[in-house]
């Protein structure tokens, strides 16, 4: 082979290397720029609003395509609900609780203890306040928003209770559908005092002695 042939082979070999490696990303890597993008855009809601920060700044300061929010979440709204979910798995990794074959009792407190610490962080407080101030001038918030967090917990929780076996724990006449919404007050207290007054929220003890005392009263109601 001639010196002239084996360069130009060389010249094309490396570059055929250098284009598969221009490529596609990796998965790994487009994960984690959807996850950066996730927790750029969740940062800008809480700083802005909802209404106050437009695709085109988030894409900005991810540095993606305005295209790819539009491709992988269909929106600002499904952009929302990926934040949504991102937190809540970070802080309430209570995934599978309606399949848990543990006591009830013990299944119940552990959901209470993780959904507690969820709704007392502080980001979670801002973003809830958020969305308060802003769903009535933009529904698509509030419906993201209740898909994402609190009808995706309370589908959760009737699943759990209507198992025959958990249904047969409870008092015949126990209204199951009702159950939901009834554990959730009972672990969420006094939140007007909380999101009115957050310097006034009692220390990590004293909240799970009043938060197993509520709990005490959901137990009462139901067996």
């Amino acid at each position: 082979m001639s010196k002239a042939h084996s360069d130009t082979t060389d010249t094309l070999d490396t570059g055929k290397a250098a284009s598969k490696s221009a490529g596609r990303p990796k998965a790994s890597e487009v994960e984690a720029r959807m996850r950066d993008l996730i927790d750029v855009a969740g940062c800008l809601f809480l700083k802005h609003g909802y209404t106050g920060v437009s695709l085109e700044a988030i894409a900005r300061e991810a540095r993606v395509a305005v295209r790819t929010i539009y491709v992988k979440f269909g929106g600002k709204a499904g952009l929302l609900k990926a934040v949504l979910a991102a937190r809540r798995e970070r802080f309430f990794p209570v995934g599978k609780m309606d399949v848990d074959q543990r006591p009830l009792r013990e299944v119940i407190g552990e959901f209470a203890g993780y959904f507690y610490d969820m709704l007392c962080e502080s980001d979670a407080m801002a973003l809830q306040r958020v969305v308060i101030a802003e769903a009535g001038s933009s529904p698509e918030l509030a419906e993201a928003f209740y898909e994402a967090g609190p009808r995706a917990t309370r589908e959760m929780l009737e699943r759990y209770f209507s198992r025959p076996d958990v249904r047969a724990q409870l008092r015949p006449d126990v209204p199951v559908a009702l159950l939901p919404a009834h554990l959730i007050a009972c672990i969420n207290g006094d939140p007007v005092v909380r999101f009115l007054f957050p310097d006034q929220e009692p220390i990590r003890a004293e909240a799970r002695r009043l938060l197993s005392e509520r709990l005490e009263l959901f137990y009462r109601s139901i067996f």
